[in-house]
């Protein structure tokens, strides 16, 4: 008995070893990632409250469009997971053939519809109307964006889910540098159109990068003359079965977050830039929760392919394990921080004042956000998405923005930061809930 528990708490051990392994890389680009969105927001927030404003009215549009581009690479990555899983070389190379057709088609479509509905759509928002010609402008380069976009996502996805973090990891980092550089180039001249093209041209050169280090160099990827593929239903099929529910999810919840910059948007410029500020800054807190979610989708997929359900469960459980107790010490280090980090942000001391305080009131649900973030990564990897998918809508439609409605009006902004605090927290125990009940861990091949 007492050898069985050393053996076992050697494997843990090593299991946790393994998770970190494969988290540190895309926890390092997260850091990255943040530090250069706080000089990209910081650079436009140098024009003042307004410039902000007006790229804060679009952005839960963006998350929107985002989230389609999300659920696309999801639905083919996870397949490549287990493809990878059960070693099946062949298998893996026609998923990735069948995800970048299917990716080019469905961004040609979000590219099209977003060129089209950006000169309305700051107006639909209730942006006011010094603010709606920046607004549109950013939101039309966006959209001529979205196929590079859907690319660099696609590809960064399959080389994780392959088992290489740290390519993807390197190129998204100094896809970061780059965007920073562009902008310094471009916002001085063009002011907050500058910002998207400086996002943009970053976002063309690395997804190209990405996709060249995908398809000819990745020896689970790369597509060969000798190795020809055919067209599968199966592999769409599946590709939908795990990625509608995700897009369904994604729209809803981008949706939601629409209609939250409609509740903000009467409030004015200053209260839309605050909420954007504080956006970006507790963006560092997500650091740890992303990159360990990218990592149990990875483990968690390739177990379930290789046949080791009871394995892929254990590396979810201690994936969530680590992604709360982590996202907990990152909200308590921003709790403390964040008044320095918008003194940086921007040089308009009531933005300053509210962002601060809205903040700290979401800090208080980091542990649980993080839980439930590493909890959908580790049920992505299952291919467990429609249940998740349904607790994420009825938190945040049936929690977050019914509470908003009530609450922004008697408290202005730090009312909607309640209402998310609140229902990030619900979420967390939605999420952990599924983790603990599901039966993909168990379900046949």
């Amino acid at each position: 008995m007492f050898v069985n528990r050393i053996y076992k708490s050697g494997e843990f051990k090593l299991q946790i070893k393994e998770v970190w392994k494969l988290s540190l890389p895309a926890i390092l680009t997260q850091i990255v990632t943040i530090v250069m969105q706080y000089i990209d927001s910081a650079m436009v927030g140098s024009l003042g409250a307004k410039a902000s404003a007006s790229i804060g009215l679009v952005a839960s549009t963006t998350w929107l469009f985002g989230g389609i581009v999300h659920a696309t690479a999801t639905g083919f990555s996870v397949q490549v997971a287990h493809c990878v899983g059960a070693k099946d070389t062949d298998g893996t190379k026609n998923v990735v053939r069948h995800g970048l057709i299917t990716a080019l088609v469905i961004s040609g479509i979000l590219c099209l519809t977003g060129t089209l509905l950006s000169s309305k759509l700051p107006v639909i928002l209730g942006g006011e109307a010094e603010i709606q010609n920046d607004a549109s402008n950013y939101f039309f380069v966006y959209s001529l964006m979205i196929p590079f976009f859907q690319l660099n996502t696609l590809c960064s996805k399959f080389l994780q889910c392959s088992g290489d973090m740290v390519t993807p990891s390197i190129l998204n980092a100094s896809m970061c540098v780059l965007d920073v550089i562009l902008n310094a180039i471009f916002i001085p001249k063009y002011g907050v159109l500058g910002a998207a093209m400086g996002t943009a041209f970053a976002f063309v050169i690395i997804s190209l990068i990405m996709f060249s280090r995908c398809i000819f160099v990745n020896e689970y990827l790369k597509l060969t003359k000798a190795a020809k593929g055919h067209f599968q239903k199966n592999i769409l099929r599946k590709a939908f079965r795990i990625g509608a529910p995700i897009a369904v999810e994604e729209l809803a919840m981008n949706s939601a977050m629409v209609a939250a910059t409609m509740i903000i948007a009467p409030l004015g410029p200053v209260a839309i830039a605050a909420n954007s500020f504080a956006v970006t800054a507790e963006s560092l807190c997500y650091m740890p929760g992303y990159g360990i979610g990218s990592a149990a989708t990875t483990l968690v997929g390739r177990n379930i392919g290789a046949g080791e359900p009871k394995l892929a469960k254990r590396y979810g459980n201690i994936c969530i394990g680590m992604g709360g107790i982590m996202m907990g010490i990152t909200g308590i280090v921003m709790a403390v921080i964040c008044p320095l980090i918008f003194m940086f942000l921007t040089p308009d001391p009531e933005v300053r004042e509210l962002a601060t305080n809205v903040l700290r009131i979401e800090l208080l649900a980091e542990p649980l956000f993080g839980i439930s973030i590493v909890a959908s990564g580790a049920l992505h990897g299952t291919g467990d998405t429609l249940v998740p998918s349904l607790l994420n809508l009825a938190s945040i439609w049936g929690v977050r923005i019914v509470l908003a409605m009530f609450l922004v009006e008697p408290f202005g902004l730090y009312g909607m930061w309640i209402a998310m605090a609140s229902e990030l927290c619900i979420r967390g125990l939605l999420m952990l809930f599924r983790q603990k009940t599901t039966k993909y861990y168990s379900k046949k091949k």
